[in-house]
């Protein structure tokens, strides 16, 4: 594992801030090492034993994951090899161009440590699901309910990890009718891929619930979701040919240059194919 402290990013710090949520820290997955995080590193290595320094090395990894270890190895729902072997055979990919979509157009993992997907709820969607269900989401809009619905985009109310589920669960229950709760698990993005809820009936699949539910079992699920998007939306002939930058704006939109998506999968692509 890699080593963290205060002013770390990334994926890492991520882990660490769901890890810490699941043993009672406040603290939103940010991504970022910030006050609270280090705070809460401080405090659960004082209370372990450990040195108090915040930083999170082995050994705070190691009793952070053996405090946190779930029922059901997290393990037993990650994709394997043969699950991108069968991927691109059935999708008449190369395996080095599934790989390297998997490791940048994937969030890093598909599940939280309690087990449940990763989602992120969209409040502006929220606001137009609500719309197209034939509730008028102005007359339902108040202060109270501003951080689940809002008419336009913004990041603001964000919590990541297992706070989004607070954020749906919350929406989901605005109102006591089944159309709230269907448009709230339309309106989140869902698994390793972030497939948006909304496309399940573009996507073959029964209903919003059969899409979520099948978000719940394993990664390869989630991946099976993935090849039904970029073949419903025209993307999977951009990975065939390895057109990248076509293929991530296809996926991305517009903004995949600025992220550099279309460099990222191309240099995967290369190392995959280099190996054996």
């Amino acid at each position: 594992m890699q080593t963290i402290k205060f002013r770390s990013r990334g994926t890492y710090v991520s882990y660490l801030q769901e890890l810490l949520g699941k043993l009672g820290y406040d603290i939103p997955s940010t991504g970022y090492f910030g006050n609270m995080t280090d705070a809460a590193v401080k405090d659960f290595q004082k209370k372990n034993g450990l040195v108090v320094d915040g930083e999170v090395g082995i050994k705070t990894w190691t009793v952070l994951i053996e405090k946190t270890r779930p029922a059901q190895t997290m393990g037993d729902k990650f994709l394997g090899e043969q699950d991108l072997k069968a991927f691109a055979q059935k999708n008449n990919l190369e395996l080095a161009a599934v790989k390297a979509v998997n490791e940048v157009e994937s969030s890093g993992k598909g599940f939280l440590v309690d087990g449940r997907p990763k989602i992120l709820f969209e409040g502006h969607i929220f606001w137009n699901q609500l719309k197209e269900r034939g509730i008028n989401p102005s007359s339902i809009a108040n202060a109270s309910n501003a951080d689940v619905l809002y008419s336009k985009w913004t990041k603001s109310h964000y919590l990541g990890g297992t706070k989004e589920f607070d954020r749906l669960e919350k929406a989901a229950n605005l109102l006591a009718d089944p159309r709230v709760k269907e448009a709230a698990l339309a309106s989140a993005s869902w698994g390793s891929y972030q497939i948006m809820g909304f496309h399940a009936k573009k996507l073959k699949y029964d209903s919003v619930q059969a899409f979520v539910d099948e978000m719940y079992i394993h990664e390869r699920n989630q991946l099976e979701a993935f090849g039904r998007y970029i073949t419903e939306f025209g993307c999977i002939n951009h990975l065939r040919s390895l057109n990248w930058a076509s293929f991530a704006k296809c996926y991305n939109g517009p903004a995949y240059a600025q992220n550099k998506y279309d460099i990222k999968m191309a240099n995967a692509y290369q190392k995959y194919l280099n190996r054996p």
